[in-house]
């Protein structure tokens, strides 16, 4: 069961709306199909089970929560973004950046065929329309799985621009798809510094009806949303911006759509 909302932005005419769509919330108890690196800092595990039947996941930045034990044999709890469902096969895709060596991600480098691992969600979509005529999707590597799926999602010949911030060369990816893309890659050596994104962002024409998808370390995506707030004067209703991890606090998140 779904629901659709769209969301009350105050915005002008001709600018973007986002639609929410609510899913009905279920735990599913899946089985690890396949598990390899990536890149060095990067890992991808297939997940399959009949439980996926009637998983939904219509926008690339959705979430579903994992659970696993954690060292106090509680349940810790983390949000990671499907990168791809086959809904024939029955398989879950996700990718595990390997940025913080927390309980899901000692899972995940340890993760084996046959292992079990249970998930639930995703709640709901939130799908971006309206006049976009460009795309700028900045992030690190935890926004690389929703990155990459929005990129291999884009209608042919969209034109969209990337700068992904990573460790180095070795931890960019490649992507297959339709649309027109410019990929930029930052190598940085602390994932707290927002400087060096920006620093390459002023070099990226912001041409008008670009929307603006940013999503790293929560202080680090604070800064570039106020560089291109205020110094490039960039339209907050063309903008949206996550903190997808915050430093040294465990399952914690941060939104700046205000």
């Amino acid at each position: 069961m779904t629901s659709l909302d769209t969301e009350d932005t105050n915005n002008p005419i001709n600018s973007p709306v986002i639609e929410r769509v609510r899913h009905e919330t279920k735990r599913r108890n899946l089985i690890v199909r396949s598990t390899e690196y990536l890149t060095p800092n990067m890992i991808r595990i297939i997940l399959g089970g009949e439980e996926l039947a009637g998983f939904k996941s219509l926008s690339a930045g959705d979430h579903v929560k994992i659970f696993v034990k954690d060292s106090s044999e509680g349940i810790a709890m983390r949000d990671y973004t499907p990168r791809y469902y086959d809904p024939i096969n029955q398989t879950l895709t996700l990718d595990f950046a390997v940025h913080q060596a927390g309980p899901v991600t000692q899972w995940a480098m340890n993760a084996k065929i046959g292992d079990r691992l249970e998930i639930g969600g995703p709640r709901g979509s939130q799908i971006i329309n309206g006049p976009i005529k460009h795309w700028l999707l900045i992030g690190d590597e935890t926004a690389l799985p929703s990155i990459g799926r929005r990129i291999e999602e884009m209608p042919s010949g969209t034109p969209v621009t990337s700068l992904v911030a990573v460790a180095g060369a070795d931890d960019e990816q490649k992507f297959e798809t339709a649309a027109s893309l410019s990929m930029q890659w930052v190598h940085r050596s602390d994932a707290t510094d927002a400087s060096t994104i920006i620093q390459q962002l002023q070099d990226i024409s912001i041409e008008p009806d670009t929307f603006i998808w940013i999503a790293a370390e929560g202080s680090v995506t604070r800064e570039i949303r106020r560089y291109l707030v205020e110094e490039r004067k960039h339209p907050l209703t063309w903008l949206r911006a996550s903190g997808y991890w915050v430093k040294g606090k465990a399952d914690t998140t941060e939104k700046f759509d205000d």
